[in-house]
């Protein structure tokens, strides 16, 4: 890190911190990458569930959030357009955490699985805000594109 009074600069480098960033971009990248599969794979059962959740187009949805996902977590993964990728993330969890997993709203029954499923999510929205904080940066073992 470099210090000049007022801002710290984060430096990431080849080395122990820059192989550790790596192995958390892929891991939380690779992640959402497959969650977006996921979409695409079981579409009738999810847009079921965007349905009951009250989402208009649910199918549409679906498939939309499926690119969304698939996109930011290979973009996060590659360190290929950062900014937008990460942004694409958190964007994408602002909107469907509330939305999706709103267990102050659901039976007791489905209450605790929503609120594990909700605070996932938060942590999630931390972790693509952090990417985001430093889209900014260069990234170690990233292809760079879109930088």
């Amino acid at each position: 890190m470099i210090a000049d009074g007022f801002t710290t600069v984060l430096q990431l480098d080849a080395g122990a911190d820059g192989l550790a960033f790596l192995l958390g971009r892929v891991l939380f990248g690779a992640v959402l990458a497959f969650t977006g599969l996921n979409h695409f794979s079981d579409v009738d059962r999810m847009a079921g569930y965007a349905e009951a959740k009250g989402l208009p187009a649910p199918r549409l949805s679906v498939l939309l959030s499926g690119g969304t996902l698939i996109f930011g977590g290979l973009g996060i993964a590659l360190g290929a357009f950062p900014a937008v990728a990460a942004g694409a993330i958190a964007a994408f969890l602002v909107v469907s955490t509330p939305t999706m997993h709103d267990f102050w709203a659901v039976p007791d029954d489905q209450r605790e699985s929503e609120l594990t499923s909700f605070l996932k999510n938060a942590t999630m929205l931390g972790a693509a805000l952090a990417f985001l904080a430093l889209s900014g940066t260069a990234w170690p073992y990233a292809v760079g594109i879109g930088v």
